[in-house]
């Protein structure tokens, strides 16, 4: 079920903190490393730092977007160490174990994302996550070293892994529905966008938060692919009534 985790690191600029993060990643169980653009990857500092977890970082994935890294993944969870102007559901780090876990065990995708180690993640990237998580560090001296970061949410990970042996599966195989990945998300809210310019409900020029706010709608309804083929199909609907095709319902 840990196999279902990935950690993603973006645009990480210390090779040795990424070895730290695969020591971390590997003390907890969780082997599945994603980079988005290191600055420097492979390195001596970052396979000094692992410690032993070599494994892990000769089996990290490098992309070069954060799209790339999610492909896949129903569920991401994104840290964020500072207020953002724009709500967004947010979970302490037990939550985050336990609901990793809870979706893992159902045979989700998950991705916990981490951002640089100065500026963390942008608000973009955040809102690419429909989760995001905060580590309640003492607000006098609040900045985490990253791979410390990844050690308390792997930590809370395995705690609620450890919780979960032995008892019923949380959905029954047969019942559980497929949920639709955040790649398929993504092309449904590029459908979306270009669908709401065309019937001028969003100015592209000015353009507010919507998007922001719709994708925040639906990244916590749990869209199951089923529901997104609807979604989709209503969109080229509209959009050809928008054009002014013909347009007629099929009984």
């Amino acid at each position: 079920m840990l196999q279902n985790i990935r950690v993603v690191l973006v645009n990480t600029s210390h090779p040795g903190n990424i070895g730290g993060a695969a020591r971390a990643m590997k003390n907890m169980g969780l082997s599945r490393l994603v980079l988005v653009q290191p600055q420097e990857f492979p390195a001596a500092d970052a396979s000094a730092r692992a410690s032993g977890a070599d494994d892990v970082l000769s089996g990290a994935l490098v992309v070069d977007s954060l799209e790339e890294a999610l492909v896949g993944c129903s569920l991401a969870i994104g840290t964020s160490a500072r207020d953002r102007s724009l709500p967004w559901p947010m979970l302490d780090p037990r939550e985050c174990g336990a609901k990793s876990v809870e979706r893992a065990t159902m045979g989700d995708e998950i991705a916990l994302v981490f951002g640089r180690e100065h500026a963390g993640l942008t608000n973009d990237e955040l809102q690419r996550c429909h989760f995001h998580v905060h580590i309640p560090s003492n607000p006098d001296f609040s900045s985490l070293n990253l791979a410390a970061a990844v050690q308390v949410l792997g930590y809370e990970v395995r705690m609620a892994w450890l919780a979960a042996q032995g008892e019923p599966s949380i959905n029954d195989k047969a019942d559980a529905v497929e949920l639709a990945t955040l790649d398929e998300m993504e092309r449904f809210y590029d459908h979306l966008e270009k669908t709401l310019v065309d019937i001028a409900f969003l100015d592209p020029d000015k353009p507010k938060h919507l998007m922001a706010r719709l994708r925040r709608l639906y990244g916590r309804s749990s869209v199951e692919r089923t529901e997104m083929s609807i979604l989709r199909g209503i969109l080229t609907e509209t959009q050809k009534v928008a054009r002014g095709e013909s347009h007629k319902r099929k009984d």
